[in-house]
């Protein structure tokens, strides 16, 4: 905390809207504290209508007078409007977008619709936010205010969702005010504000009565009103002194935010008839901004002297901004008008609002104008749609196909733009709404391709739902109603249906195989041969022909991917995770561990360059698995605690593949446990090779040999394209141990068939390895040296100490202790390097059977640092400075300053050169 000078104490007197909230105003006092003091935070203030939550944000914001204070407010007309409520908080400070890096600045710009370009990644926008205002906060504390968070955009909502869970260390206090905690805020730092106690509720009530009341009717007031400020202030409005005192104007049993609407309701129809059109094109327009309002107010011929009346009813504020004494108000206003007055207004304002400036909200108000449809307002809702997909607004990419289908006059064209939509909803994640706008399209008005395409799309929604028989049913008839009106669609239909049922995502009677089948029989593309279509032939020929006559298809297929100039490909595609899985796939097919490296990094890059972080959180998985196979274990952790990081602030599940695997390398039993038993009944429905390959992996590291055949043996026998190369060296070894020649046997024949059809040292190390194990004498010693020496060529140091243990195993077996000695110690201490604890355990157990102690290592006084301490550390090491850590690491500079003074002090170092000495 500060020091005591930064200390706010509750002097101001609450208002009467304040009355009784002496426990809410402390919390939020101390939260103003805290982003004085550098150790911001976040709080969601949340309540019924009418609560007192607009009057706590504003108690906050008088209190908060040494921070300097940006608002804004959700508003329900604009939700569909991507990041408006987002722009609106940042635009005061969005001259200090110039310190962010590039890939934010652009990602800020092109949401904000100030400059052109690809759609940013929605969560590269928050970073680029979160970062904006830690910026602006070194200047003076902020105090961001959200209210009405429940009508906020979508867009908006998911960037200061993120930027909320990353106030670690910064000098700023967020502050939400939401009717209910929607899915956005879940997990936040929260404050209910509950009613009024019945006390402070009749003395509420009692400063805003005319007259004194009978003590019955004031009890009636307060219990109907359940205590709720605003409709204790409102409800009496408008009620003379003798229905008060008899009850016999008060409402009837109703919900309370309706019975508030009828009071406010009650006040409007007092108004003259200009004064209630303007308050309907105050409530109609979102922006606030009192010129347009005007503008628009001049266009019904209304005069400027009715402001006066409305001001004088306390409804409205027009002033620098046009605000509403609260959100009831406008909707009280909006729902009281009839629906012809309501087209007026929004026309009014269509012809107010500027074409240049605000093409997309003049549209929406055209759209709410028309009467009947009009291809016209039709068209420029599709303009529309297309501006707001460049900035990445997919949700309101949706809303204005949807509103530019409904005013379509012909069916065939209202079809297309249904089906448009409807694929924006399943970019934006409304899967079920997006078979809605499926279910409500003609079929009959679409052409056959139209019909292909709305099959295709509810294939992919049905595989995105993990409905797997339905989608593999949906994709293969897709895909075959495809290929004579659109081939190259066609094959990529086949190939998502192929790499899912390789993955077990999709069902089809016949697995893989049958779409193998299928697929090949398709038409070839008439141009020059993509990337898809030699992959979709490499896997085809594989499942169908098997390894040998697909090796050289699959050869072309990773040679194309290596060339691949991604800055040049469709962003969606070169990052979808079809795309990542299937690199890694052939990859593995071929034996090519720097092939595997490659595309696993460019994989990363791409995707960070980008910001696309659902996309970087499995290309970082992908990564994590060549990191281990290269023994880099820390390298892996720390990529795994990156997904980890993105899944925390994307909201999106933590993945387990990739931790689960590295748990079992590093001989952790109880950890490694844990994560296959989690998995182990959707890995036994879906047939998972992953878990099985945990299994071998970790009980081969225990000695537990049995347990590690039949592991491996579950997975191997079904032959999973891309996983027998990792999975058969822990067949052979378990089998090995457990005596099983004729499976040993097997294993070597399959690797035999890809030796001689490929040329790659993993593979050939692998095999010399397994005949070593099948041999004796002179010739065992032979092979287990020729798999020294082909793994020693490759990346792969955690085969290479495999191998050295087996053999030095071996040699002990055949009592030559002194040479196996030598390659236990080898083994040994490439496993302790590594850190696989019970692969070195095991070596460490073999070389005391020689009679040679191992030496102990001392403690490693990084076990001290915090994960997110090590992970900034060992960055900073390396020499990326604070900014570039921060990007990464999807936080803001201060606190990776926060997490380095923390690991300097634990690992007592005072420079950066220290810490790399010390971390080296």
């Amino acid at each position: 905390m500060g020091s005591p000078s930064h200390v706010l104490t509750l002097t101001k007197p609450p208002g009467a809207q304040l009355l009784g909230r002496r426990r809410e105003r402390e919390v939020l006092g101390r939260l103003l504290n805290a982003a004085l003091s550098g150790d911001g935070g976040v709080l969601v203030v949340y309540g019924e209508p009418g609560v007192g939550k607009t009057a706590l944000l504003d108690w906050t914001v008088a209190e908060g007078h040494q921070l300097r204070v940006l608002r804004t407010v959700g508003v329900e007309g604009e939700m569909e409007l991507p990041f408006a409520a987002l722009q609106q908080l940042c635009l005061p400070v969005l001259d200090r977008s110039e310190c962010l890096p590039d890939p934010q600045r652009d990602a800020l710009s092109v949401a904000f619709g100030l400059s052109a370009g690809q759609a940013p990644d929605p969560f590269l926008v928050g970073l680029a936010a979160l970062g904006l205002l830690s910026e602006a906060s070194q200047e003076r504390p902020l105090l961001c205010v959200v209210d009405d968070a429940q009508w906020l955009d979508r867009s908006s909502a998911r960037a200061l969702a993120f930027v909320a869970r990353r106030l670690l260390a910064e000098k700023i206090a967020l502050v939400f005010a939401a009717r209910e905690l929607g899915d956005a805020l879940a997990g936040l730092p929260e404050l209910h504000v509950e009613p009024l106690r019945h006390r402070d509720a009749r003395t509420l009530l009692a400063s805003v009565l005319p007259a004194r009341l009978d003590e019955h009717v004031l009890d009636r007031i307060v219990l109907e009103t359940h205590g709720n400020p605003l409709a204790l202030l409102e409800l009496p409005r408008g009620l003379t002194p003798i229905q008060l005192a008899g009850g016999f104007g008060l409402p009837t049993a109703v919900p309370l935010s309706a019975s508030i609407e009828e009071s406010f309701t009650r006040r409007l129809a007092r108004l003259p008839g200009d004064a209630r059109r303007l308050l309907l094109i105050a409530a109609s327009d979102p922006t606030g901004d009192p010129a347009l309002v005007w503008r628009a107010a001049l266009q019904l011929e209304i005069p400027e002297s009715v402001a006066e009346n409305i001001e004088a009813e306390d409804l409205l504020e027009l002033g620098v901004r046009v605000v509403f004494l609260h959100p009831l108000v406008r909707s009280a206003v909006y729902r009281a008008a009839r629906p012809r007055e309501r087209r007026a207004v929004h026309r009014a304002l269509a012809e107010a609002t500027d074409s240049e400036i605000d093409p997309d909200r003049r549209a929406w108000h055209r759209a709410q104008a028309a009467p009947m449809p009009d291809e016209d307002v039709a068209a420029e809702l599709e303009r529309s749609a297309g501006r707001a997909q460049a900035r990445g607004g997919l949700a309101a990419v949706a809303a204005f196909l949807e509103s530019a289908a409904a005013l379509t006059p012909e069916p065939a064209h209202r079809a297309q733009r249904l089906l448009a939509a409807a694929c924006a909803k399943r970019d934006a994640g409304a899967l079920e709404p997006a078979l809605g706008l499926l279910a409500s399209i003609e079929t009959g008005r679409l052409d056959e391709l139209g019909r292909a395409r709305v099959e295709l799309l509810r294939g992919q929604i049905a595989l995105e739902q993990r409905r797997g028989g339905e989608a593999g049913r949906l994709l293969l008839s897709a895909a075959q109603r495809l290929e004579p009106l659109d081939p190259e669609l066609a094959r990529e239909t086949y190939l998502e249906a192929l790499a899912g049922a390789m993955s077990s995502d999709v069902e089809v009677l016949g697995g893989a195989p049958a779409v193998a089948e299928a697929a090949r029989a398709a038409p070839t593309s008439s141009g020059p041969a993509r990337t898809v279509d030699v992959l979709l032939d490499a896997f085809a020929i594989r499942l169908t022909e098997g390894y040998a006559a697909a090796a050289p298809t699959l050869a072309q297929s990773l040679e194309l991917l290596l060339a691949a100039n991604t800055s040049e490909e469709d962003v969606v595609r070169a990052l979808s995770l079809s795309s990542s899985r299937n690199s890694n796939v052939v990859a593995l097919e071929m034996w090519d561990d720097e092939a595997l490296h490659r595309l696993a990094a460019r994989q990363v890059q791409v995707a960070r360059d980008a910001g696309a972080l659902v996309h970087l959180q499995f290309a970082l998985s992908f990564l994590a698995r060549s990191q281990m196979l290269a023994g880099d274990l820390t390298a892996a952790m720390l990529t795994i605690d990156e997904t980890r990081s993105i899944a925390e602030a994307t909201g999106t599940p933590a993945l387990v593949n990739a931790p689960m695997i590295l748990a079992a390398w590093r001989g952790q039993e109880a950890q490694a446990s844990e994560l296959i038993q989690a998995t182990s009944e959707e890995a036994a429905a879906r047939r998972w090779t992953s878990n099985n390959y945990a299994r071998a992996v970790l009980y081969n590291a225990l000695g537990r040999h049995d347990a590690a055949r039949d592991a491996a043996w579950e997975a191997f026998r079904a032959d999973p394209i891309g996983y027998g190369s990792l999975l058969v060296g822990e067949l052979a070894e378990s089998a090995a141990r457990t005596g099983d020649r004729a499976l040993l046997e097997s294993a070597l024949d399959w690797l035999s068939q890809r030796t001689g059809a490929i040329s790659s040292e993993w593979a050939l190390g692998i095999q010399a390895r397994v005949r070593a194990l099948l041999s004796e004498g002179e010739i065992a010693e032979r092979r287990y040296r020729e798999s020294i020496t082909h793994l020693a060529r490759t990346r792969l140091r955690l085969e290479l100490a495999r191998t050295h243990l087996l053999y030095g195993e071996w040699l002990r077996r055949e009592r030559r202790r002194l040479d196996a000695r030598e390659q236990l110690r080898a083994a040994l201490d490439m496993f302790r390097d590594m850190g696989t604890e019970a692969f070195a355990a095991r070596a460490e157990r073999e070389l005391l059977a020689t009679g040679e102690r191992a030496r102990k290592r001392s403690a490693d006084t990084l076990d001290q640092l915090t994960p997110q301490e090590e992970q900034v550390a060992r960055l900073a090491a390396k020499g990326a400075t604070n900014r570039e850590i921060a990007a990464q690491l999807f936080i803001t500079q201060s606190t990776v300053e926060y997490h380095l003074r923390k690991a300097f002090r634990k690992l007592d170092v005072k420079s950066r050169t220290q810490l790399a000495h010390r971390i080296s």
